[in-house]
């Protein structure tokens, strides 16, 4: 996909935050300040509860990879999950981890970051060209 982007990649962006606090801190443990998500909740099942957060972790970055992001960015984003599964099939250990690493957060905000820079970029691109009047031209 080209480095320009529109509305709709905005939305997909925003969808993507959305999903990702979905599964990483969208409820507050009462009477605490930690806030978790889906994938810690479905991590509790033994064998498959990890995998199934790694195949939502896996279709982010693919929606990534389609908006653009750069392949250095992608393979940060799949440690960053990787990292996830790998520690989260630990019984206990990586219920506990899950809380804390919230790899799907981390990676939206890889997106985002990179959405803002190719924005800025293209508004800065498209600033008026100024010229001096008292310019010479041959």
């Amino acid at each position: 996909m080209s480095e320009d982007y529109t509305d709709a990649d905005e939305l997909s962006v925003r969808a993507i935050e959305n999903l990702a606090g979905l599964m990483d801190s969208r409820f507050t443990l009462p009477g605490t300040n930690i806030s978790l998500g889906l994938d810690t909740i479905i991590g509790l099942i033994p064998g498959i509860g990890d995998t199934i957060g790694l195949g939502v972790s896996g279709y982010i970055i693919a929606r990534s990879a389609k908006l653009g992001v750069p392949k250095r960015k992608l393979a940060r984003m799949g440690m960053n999950s990787g990292i996830d599964w790998a520690i989260g099939t630990i019984p206990l250990i990586g219920d506990i981890f899950d809380v804390g690493w919230k790899a799907n957060n981390r990676n939206a905000a890889i997106l985002r970051n990179h959405h803002n820079k190719v924005q800025a970029k293209r508004r800065k691109s498209s600033d008026p060209v100024t010229i001096d009047p008292n310019e010479k031209f041959i």
